[in-house]
């Protein structure tokens, strides 16, 4: 957690965040024995990729992508003696990037690579890595203020501004119909306790429609999304 007192009762609370090297560094070496690992940290930032700082940019792969690493990669040791697991919090982002969340698709696209090569690096010693991909959910990431376009240069507002204004519409009302976050929790259940896991779990109507639209040509893709989005 980042904040004490934030955990479930019954659990034992380590109190982090993992952007931070040397917090991370202590507060994973308290742990002496570990079943599996949900590495569940993430934010999205919502910006045309022509006007993203820099710095904007470096968080969130911070957040979504190192963190993730800084996490697990200590505890693959203790995961080796158990026959443990591995669960990566992804998004069908990491499969189908929509416009204006390039950031955040650019961390998800990495989570994917992290979990392919990881899966088959640990294989030899029984550890099982899954990725869940879920679509929209309702969750607090979803409904936390982004910079408005009064925080950007004037041209993003003159280039960009209809469309990310129909994109936000669109997005606002997708997320209040949001699958329950209960249904992402129990694909990570499945991944945790069943005696044949999945390497991938799809989460929700619309993961799985964009999961189908990606298999089509880029051209033709890039048609049905831009249609959909902004209806031209």
């Amino acid at each position: 957690m980042r904040a004490a007192g934030e955990a479930p009762e019954g659990t034992r609370e380590l109190v982090f965040d993992i952007t931070d090297v040397v917090a991370t560094e202590h507060a994973l070496t308290s742990i002496e024995s570990l079943d599996a690992v949900v590495a569940n940290a993430g934010i999205a930032i919502a910006a045309p990729l022509e006007f993203l700082p820099e710095h904007e940019l470096v968080r969130q792969l911070d957040v979504n992508v190192v963190g993730q690493f800084r996490v697990v990669q200590p505890l693959l040791p203790l995961l080796r003696e158990s026959r443990g697991r591995v669960v990566l919090m992804g998004s069908i982002g990491g499969r189908s990037a929509l416009p204006f969340l390039g950031a955040y698709a650019m961390s998800k696209f990495a989570l994917e690579a992290f979990a392919d090569s990881l899966r088959v690096e640990v294989a030899p010693w029984g550890i099982h890595v899954a990725i869940v991909e879920p679509g929209t959910i309702a969750t607090a990431m979803w409904t936390k203020p982004q910079r408005s376009l009064d925080d950007f240069p004037p041209e993003a507002a003159e280039l960009y501004g209809a469309r990310i204004e129909r994109f936000r519409t669109l997005a606002a009302a997708r997320s209040s119909r949001g699958v329950p976050a209960e249904e992402v929790a129990k694909a990570v259940e499945h991944a945790l306790s069943s005696p044949r896991p999945r390497t991938r779990y799809v989460v929700g109507p619309d993961a799985k429609k964009r999961a189908r639209v990606q298999r089509l040509p880029d051209r033709l893709r890039d048609r049905v999304l831009t249609r959909f989005l902004f209806g031209s």
